[in-house]
């Protein structure tokens, strides 16, 4: 029996980018840096260390989610292993749910548009508005 010491924790980029919130750990460290992640409701360094327990707050795009770390790892595996990694909470999962339903209950943005592109004929009567060309029977009077 040989005692190894415990793993090191993984730095927060890394284990952002093991757990599958973003596809590289660049884009991990950069939502970082614009403060899209916090820790225990603190905003964070891509160097600090996650622990078990922590709670993390991260945004991925529109949405917000708030996890619980549940394992360690820095080694990007499959998403059946990554997702083990972490626990969302009930009140995220309960405000996405709501956001998603929001999304679906709104009227189409395209059918508010009542007029599309201009035609031809339009355009030319565009061209023919003098609004910015100063006429010389202007400048007499």
């Amino acid at each position: 029996m040989s005692d190894k010491p415990a793993p090191d924790p993984p730095r927060l980029d890394k284990w952002l980018w093991a757990a599958r919130f973003y596809k590289t750990r660049a884009l991990a460290s950069e939502q970082i840096a614009k403060g899209r992640v916090l820790v225990n409701g603190q905003s964070a360094k891509a160097s600090r260390l996650v622990r078990v327990g922590d709670l993390i707050e991260l945004q991925q795009g529109p949405q917000r989610r708030t996890v619980e770390v549940q394992a360690l790892s820095a080694v990007r595996g499959p998403a059946s292993i990554a997702q083990g990694l972490y626990q969302e909470t009930a009140q995220s999962i309960a405000e996405r749910e709501r956001a998603a339903e929001q999304r679906r209950l709104a009227p189409e943005p395209s059918t508010t548009i009542e007029q599309g592109r201009p035609t031809k004929r339009d355009r030319r009567d565009l061209a023919d508005w003098h609004r910015w060309s100063a006429s010389v029977d202007d400048a007499d009077t």
